[in-house]
């Protein structure tokens, strides 16, 4: 129970972190203005990176959830990453500097004015940050500690099979075609021997006495 519940309560953090990464993507960072105009320029613009690793890390969280073993210490590896890459690119991008030089690159009259000033909007490159450190520790127990989760898919293929063998007995009692499928479906193995002894004593012959 204990680690089914750190394995969702991961789940919830690295959700909420990707979240803040995709929110604060799609937010205006810097605002240059040069005399009356001004020119908002986008976190697209400053740290084109943002939305694409945000997206990568709830693929990744998806992926622990469908896999088992080394895979989901890979997968954490590459939410680390991901999560590092975040950080790397509110570093590079959430300055005023980054947003004169973009407001640049679209809007010549902004560099060329001498009165052009940026002013930064500091809440979403602080939130961005705030999701890529999320990820990037959730990234780093997922690599570290995952191996003790529990897995989606274990109690589905446990109470699949057993299913599957009760249908295959009653498909077989009832000698229905359409039964013997709809087990198969269930994941009943028919090439299994229900009735095989696990010691695998041999029988006695008919014409031998017991002794």
């Amino acid at each position: 129970m204990r680690a089914g519940r750190a394995l969702w309560t991961w789940v919830a953090a690295c959700a909420a972190g990707a979240g803040l990464v995709l929110l604060a993507a799609g937010r205006d960072w810097v605002t240059v203005r040069y005399g009356t105009r001004a020119v908002p320029v986008s976190a697209a613009e400053l740290a084109p990176a943002l939305a694409p690793a945000a997206w990568a890390a709830l693929a990744a969280v998806v992926a622990v959830l469908a896999t088992r073993g080394v895979w989901r210490r890979v997968i954490g590896v590459v939410m680390a990453l991901c999560g590092a890459g975040v950080i790397a690119a509110v570093v590079a991008g959430g300055g005023t500097d980054a947003g004169l030089a973009a407001a640049a690159g679209h809007t010549p009259m902004a560099a060329a004015a001498e009165t052009a000033r940026a002013t930064g909007h500091l809440l979403w490159p602080v939130l961005a940050g705030a999701g890529g450190l999320v990820l990037l520790a959730g990234g780093a127990v997922a690599a570290l500690w995952s191996g003790n989760w529990p897995g989606m898919s274990e109690r589905y293929e446990r109470r699949g099979a057993a299913r599957g063998s009760e249908a295959l007995a009653r498909a077989g009692a009832s000698g229905s075609g359409r039964a013997m499928w709809d087990a198969i479906d269930l994941g009943a193995d028919p090439t299994a021997d229900p009735a095989t002894d696990s010691t695998d004593e041999p029988a006695a012959e008919p014409g031998r006495d017991r002794r």
